[in-house]
């Protein structure tokens, strides 16, 4: 039997690429978008009694990873992308339906809008559902995972002078949290496990319509090198 499925609205996000998106939501409070839901469910009533909710599951699709083959281990970053796991014992973007799930923050709604915060979301990700978050029923104090007990470790993450007034200028003009954004990004540590930086590479990311570039002045600090605005 086939099923199918439709997206009810799809995220703007501040993430414009996959590289240094959080690998879980609520790592970077400071991580916004807007879910912009598409007819028929932008009418009112669909979101009444919502107001009373702050934060709420989505349900939604990755869009770049999609797949016609299934896998069924993959290499999940926590475990250093070295190590395979069974995929259902993972987060992995690599499902066997591209489906993902966030819970996140509803900071307010307007008509057709929901305004989150706390994403681990690509911008123009299609999303499917939307589920209020229980917390008697989805707050489960005795769950364990072996495989990812502990938050990850975070890296410590250090401005020039230069870069850090960049920031600042663009978050005004963004009127976005733009350095506690970033810096909670690359806390992260966004590079893949297995590899060892130099302090002559370069990385770079796109947040909202700025370019983010940094390097590993040692492999376990971030300097933040640059915060420039696209040129249009």
């Amino acid at each position: 039997m086939t099923y199918s499925v439709s997206p009810i609205g799809f995220v703007r996000s501040c993430f414009k690429e996959k590289f240094a998106i959080p690998r879980q939501p609520q790592l970077a409070p400071a991580a916004r978008g807007i879910l912009e839901l598409i007819p028929p469910y932008d009418q009112a009533h669909a979101l009444e009694g919502l107001e009373q909710v702050s934060h709420v599951w989505l349900l939604f699709l990755f869009h770049q990873s999609l797949e016609t083959e299934p896998r069924l281990r993959v290499r999940p970053p926590r475990l250093g992308g070295n190590r395979m796991a069974g995929v259902f014992a993972t987060r992995s973007t690599h499902r066997p339906n591209g489906i993902g799930q966030s819970v996140v923050r509803l900071e307010r709604i307007e008509p057709g809008r929901l305004h989150l915060a706390g994403i681990d979301l690509l911008d123009g990700t299609p999303v499917l559902d939307v589920k209020p978050y229980v917390p008697y029923a989805d707050a489960v104090t005795e769950a364990r995972n072996g495989l990812a007990s502990d938050p990850p470790p975070v890296i410590d993450v250090h401005w020039t002078e230069a870069s850090l007034q960049q920031a600042r200028r663009e978050a005004l003009r963004l009127g976005e949290p733009l350095q506690e954004l970033i810096e909670q990004c690359l806390a992260q540590d966004p590079r893949p496990a297995y590899q060892t930086p130099t302090a002559e590479r370069r990385y770079g990311t796109r947040l909202w319509d700025v370019e983010v570039r940094w390097h590993y002045p040692d492999p376990s600090t971030i300097t933040v090198l640059e915060v420039l605005r696209e040129p249009r």
